[in-house]
């Protein structure tokens, strides 16, 4: 019997508008109404989740910034697991020194030191998940989401790191020139112990503390709700997703998912631009019924 739900946004949860679809909003909803547990587990910061659930008419605990915080549906933090700052600064350099651009994600929000890079990057991601939809497109709807978004844009990243109030959970770096350019990076920082390098898409990989995993974060959660990990069910579709596939019970990826999800996943469901986050919940309420 299922008694957690948790979803990825990017690809899954999210259309390729970048919204919750009415299905899957009524998919949640109703999930919750039986009294099932229902956590975002997401690469995004909280300020980035807050407003598209808040938008779909529901709310819920979140697993955020790829496990290195997991807060309740107040955005309480329950747990954090963040990159230390002598290891976040080291990392800063390198990607400095190969010309990359950035974005610094906090316990606070989303830190960018270009918006115009921003806009560009989040264009560039719409454009990845919707082929369909037109790059001038990307960048007005792109536009038009940062409205919604906390970001907070900063001078010099390295005043992030020394300041004691900041907390780091996740980097970010991006590339229109996808793994190509990113690989040899993803390379020569595996090399640290204590990370764990992951990508919501081609063109990023996502640097976290090691603990901060989406599924070492969802079965955290289960424990404190005292569910056995069979009864859980994890929705997703990029490598970010992994880890919590191969710890829930219940696995579902998405039609637009990558082939290594697709392979672990126990079952497959229809792309998110037909809603297929819904489905999936629907399939498993069906079944509860």
């Amino acid at each position: 019997m299922v008694q957690i739900i948790a979803s990825d946004m990017d690809g899954t949860l999210l259309n390729d508008k970048m919204v919750i679809s009415k299905r899957n909003a009524a998919a949640v909803k109703e999930a919750q109404k039986q009294g099932i547990h229902f956590i975002v587990s997401t690469g995004r910061a909280y300020d980035e989740v807050k407003p598209l659930i808040t938008e779909a008419g529901f709310n819920c605990p979140m697993i955020t910034l790829n496990g290195a915080f997991v807060l309740d549906e107040n955005g309480k933090e329950i747990s954090a697991a963040p990159i230390p700052d002598s290891i976040a600064k080291k990392i800063m350099l390198t990607l400095k020194k190969n010309g990359l651009y950035f974005e610094v994600i906090t316990a606070k929000g989303v830190c960018s030191d270009n918006k115009a890079k921003r806009i560009e990057n989040f264009a560039e991601l719409l454009a990845s998940i919707s082929p369909d939809t037109p790059y001038k497109l990307a960048v007005t709807l792109a536009s038009a989401r940062m409205e919604l978004m906390n970001i907070n844009y900063v001078d010099n990243y390295m005043d992030l790191v020394d300041d004691p109030k900041t907390v780091i959970g996740k980097i970010v770096v991006f590339s229109p020139e996808g793994q190509k350019v990113l690989g040899p990076i993803k390379d020569e920082l595996s090399k640290n112990d204590n990370l764990v390098i992951t990508s919501s898409g081609p063109g990023n990989i996502e640097i976290n503390h090691v603990n901060a995993q989406k599924g070492v974060a969802l079965q955290a959660y289960a424990d404190s709700l005292n569910i056995p990990m069979d009864n859980v069910m994890a929705i997703g579709d990029n490598n970010n997703d992994v880890s919590m596939l191969k710890a829930a019970g219940i696995s579902y990826a998405m039609g637009n998912g990558s082939d290594e999800v697709k392979m672990l996943a126990k079952y497959i469901t229809a792309p998110n631009t037909e809603d297929g986050a819904g489905i999936a919940i629907e399939e498993v309420l069906a079944k509860k019924n």
